[in-house]
């Protein structure tokens, strides 16, 4: 997704940081579903590639984030930053997260009841964007890991 030279000089990397802890913050900590959505372009896009889900444009995403992805996080979920990088209108965090299965999580476990597992896995995320908005958002993990933990794949 290449930017405009406008597009990037307004965009400098301190400022895609500050949208990407906003993005965040709507989504974890005030689990605000207008506040996540108002760092979004109109045509944002979100895939977690493993499951295929999320959803094209701030119509899909507000019913995808307020019916499924916002409310499903349990409440003992920790996220720790390992790596990120900065530049050219993409930001990519490398996350360690932690979390017990303990709520259904259908875009992230399709069809799975709560299992009470303790989940582990390294998530990596590439988001772009456009301007000084979030455009899309290519959310990355090993699945096989996550039914492993849950019990739905040997170990």
């Amino acid at each position: 997704m290449t930017q405009s030279p406008t597009e990037r000089a307004a965009a400098t990397d301190e400022n895609l940081e500050q949208v990407w802890k906003d993005h965040l913050a709507g989504e974890f900590i005030n689990k605000d579903v207008e506040a996540t959505l108002a760092t979004m372009t109109e045509d944002a896009f979100v895939n977690h590639v493993p499951v295929n889900t999320g959803g094209r444009g701030k119509d899909e995403l507000r019913v995808f984030y307020r019916d499924n992805f916002i409310p499903s996080w349990p409440e003992d979920l920790q996220m720790i930053p390992v790596s990120r990088l900065v530049g050219d209108g993409q930001l990519v965090d490398e996350l360690h997260v932690t979390f017990t299965h303990s709520k259904p999580m259908n875009w992230f476990l399709p069809n799975v009841p709560p299992t009470n597992k303790r989940v582990e896995i390294d998530i990596v995320v590439v988001a772009q964007f456009r301007g000084d908005k979030l455009t899309c958002e290519r959310i990355y993990w090993d699945q096989a890991t996550v039914l492993r933990q849950v019990g739905l794949l040997p170990k």
